[in-house]
């Protein structure tokens, strides 16, 4: 019997459309990149901390980061493969032997999350390590309250499922890693509107990417949201809250 195709919860359309726009808002000097850059700083320190030497490494990412300069800056030979110009990760990869692989924002919305960490697993190689971060379970929960506030009584799907440390952990060994390990820690963003919180979603390419995303909000359910969201504050300004999720294993 031929293995079941994953359920499609995200369309692969609309997802490289939000990734094609980040890309053109990303040429801004002013472009939201704190998501990436915060996913960058961490794997540097776990890196550091692990003392793992990287003589290759793959960074799958949508647009640039400190990582890469950092790893190059070390000797390694750096690879870049970005989702947003055709790189699928969900599909065995075309190169490996790699002693690091680091992707940066880009596994939340992907439909076989377990058969994209087995193509990271085999690209390594043996003693190589992947340090996967993308935004994860409680993240956007003033968002999430302010939709909710103006669907009303019919509420529609327009914040994406979320992964959360347990089933990271499990998503791990499924993949045959080992010492697999996963962690969460949040990052905390004070907006002065619902409009710069959703700018700052577009410019990282982290929007409504669902097969089903529901209805465009009215108007009137548009405000409503807006009142909700600044409701939700204090002095002016929201505190919005992204969870970043980390998974990371090795190939023995």
């Amino acid at each position: 019997m031929p293995p079941s195709s994953p359920p499609l919860i995200f369309s692969p359309t609309r997802r490289r459309l939000a990734q094609h726009r980040a890309a053109r808002l990303q040429a801004s000097p002013e472009a939201a990149r704190f998501l990436v850059e915060d996913m960058s700083e961490d794997v540097q320190e776990r890196l550091a901390f692990l003392r793992h030497p990287v003589a290759r490494a793959l960074i799958v990412a949508n647009g640039p980061s400190s990582l890469e300069a950092a790893l190059a800056a070390g000797g390694a030979e750096v690879t870049v493969a970005r989702p947003a110009i055709g790189f699928a990760e969900e599909l065995p990869y075309p190169f490996a032997g790699f002693d690091l692989i680091a992707s940066l924002g880009t596994l939340d919305t992907v439909n076989d999350l377990p058969g994209a960490l087995v193509h990271m697993r085999q690209a390594l190689a043996p003693g190589g390590l992947v340090v996967a971060s993308f935004v994860g379970a409680g993240s956007l929960p003033t968002l999430r309250a302010a939709v909710l506030a103006a669907d009303g009584d019919r509420p529609a799907s327009r914040i994406h499922p979320q992964v959360d440390v347990r089933a990271g952990a499990q998503l791990l060994q499924r993949a045959g890693l080992a010492d697999p390990v996963a962690d969460s820690r949040h990052l905390d963003v004070a907006y002065r509107s619902l409009l710069q919180l959703v700018a700052d979603l577009r410019a990282q390419s982290a929007t409504n990417v669902l097969a089903d995303p529901g209805p465009l909000l009215g108007r009137s359910a548009l405000q409503r949201a807006k009142d909700a969201f600044a409701r939700a504050g204090s002095d002016g300004r929201t505190v919005e809250r992204f969870e970043i999720l980390t998974l990371s294993g090795w190939r023995r």
